[in-house]
């Protein structure tokens, strides 16, 4: 039997994640077989570069915690095997792409499922989501798009103030 100074540790470690649950944006559910310290360690770096943390932790205490934090509709065997918690506090999107240009690289590293902004996604969504342009690439294009037109404008109005001063 386990003691009370164990309990009380577990206890606790569901606690602080069913927090960090409860703040973030976005999490995802890895199966990290096969990855090296190399990998990883490249891995954690990308996601903290956009404020993002990967942790490892116990199945058990991932869904005593998921349960605290409310969350429901992940699957029960989601949580089998060796899983990996990616968790973003800030916008989901830049974490997704992080993630995703990793799982392009590495076959071998899974999306098992994921919470945006509160709800349940699949691995599908998760990949969908990661694949959409970000914000500032949405502008840019908006800005093209209205530049492209406002000079075919300005071109159109010179060709007519050129024919008036030829007739």
């Amino acid at each position: 039997m386990a003691n009370a100074k164990i309990i009380a540790q577990k206890e606790e470690a569901v606690k602080e994640l069913a927090e960090k649950i409860k703040a973030a944006k976005v999490v995802v559910l890895t199966d990290y077989r096969g990855i090296t310290v190399e990998d990883v360690t490249k891995l954690r770096a990308d996601l903290r570069a956009v404020n993002s943390e990967y942790l490892v932790i116990k199945n058990n205490i991932t869904r005593r915690a998921l349960k605290e934090a409310g969350v429901e509709g992940i699957e029960e065997s989601v949580l089998e095997g060796p899983t990996a918690l990616i968790i973003g506090n800030e916008d989901y999107l830049p974490t997704l792409k992080a993630l995703y240009a990793y799982v392009k690289d590495h076959d071998f590293y899974k999306i098992k499922s994921g919470i945006v902004e509160g709800k349940v996604s699949s691995t599908d969504e998760i990949v969908t989501l990661a694949k959409l342009p970000s914000r500032e690439e949405l502008i840019a294009k908006l800005a093209g798009a209205l530049l492209g037109n406002i000079t075919k404008l300005a071109i159109a109005v010179n060709q007519v103030k050129e024919q008036k001063e030829n007739a």
